[in-house]
């Protein structure tokens, strides 16, 4: 691999260290009730609210429907999320110090099946919280689910609840940017240096 080229992984496996600064996703839900909105931001340790009291209101909320509250020692991705970024962020720095493309495609692939697994964890997460609802519910609509959106916008009865990815995703779109370029550079330069010999 060319200095560039280990330069670019190199910094591809340092910016998903910004996960461990800012959260990856954002639900922010607008009601009557709640004029300003109210949300919440999925971190790969933590969920917390938007503002102070978010979250609190966000299980009260949760309470009247049925739904489980949401506390962080609920969720096991917590405690392994930040493994698992560190060894991506190791491993990328070996791959970009040995200048294997191997094992940048390896750390490539990796990337890919975190982030698919991700997102079946989260639909998964979201159907648990949405669809198993309490029977002593103080609110009960026959056949109402209150699964939130994957990404994007949902109406559940007055709440318009919104999902989408947030700060930390684009460390994570950078990342795979600059893995990306590094092998589509070296691609490039292999080939045309196979064409001038």
């Amino acid at each position: 691999m060319k200095t560039q080229s280990r330069i670019a992984m190199g910094l591809a496996a340092m910016l998903l260290a910004g996960l461990f600064y800012f959260p990856f996703w954002t639900i922010d839900m607008s009601a009557p009730q709640y004029p300003e909105g109210i949300g919440m931001y999925i971190h790969i340790d933590d969920v917390t609210g938007h503002k102070r009291h978010d979250l609190q209101s966000i299980n009260t909320l949760n309470h009247y429907i049925g739904m489980a509250e949401i506390h962080r020692e609920d969720f096991w991705e917590f405690d392994v999320m930040p493994w698992v970024i560190g060894f991506l962020i190791v491993f990328g720095l070996i791959a970009a110090a040995i200048g294997s493309m191997k094992l940048v495609i390896t750390w490539i692939i990796l990337m890919v099946i975190l982030g698919v697994a991700g997102l079946v964890d989260f639909y998964l997460w979201g159907h648990e919280y949405g669809n198993n609802l309490s029977p002593d519910a103080p609110i009960k609509v026959p056949g109402m689910t209150y699964q939130p959106p994957l990404i994007g916008c949902k109406q559940l009865l007055n709440i318009n609840a919104c999902s989408w990815p947030y700060t930390g995703s684009i460390f994570i779109g950078l990342s795979m940017l600059f893995a990306g370029g590094v092998v589509w550079y070296e691609k490039k330069f292999i080939n045309k240096s196979d064409e001038d010999s």
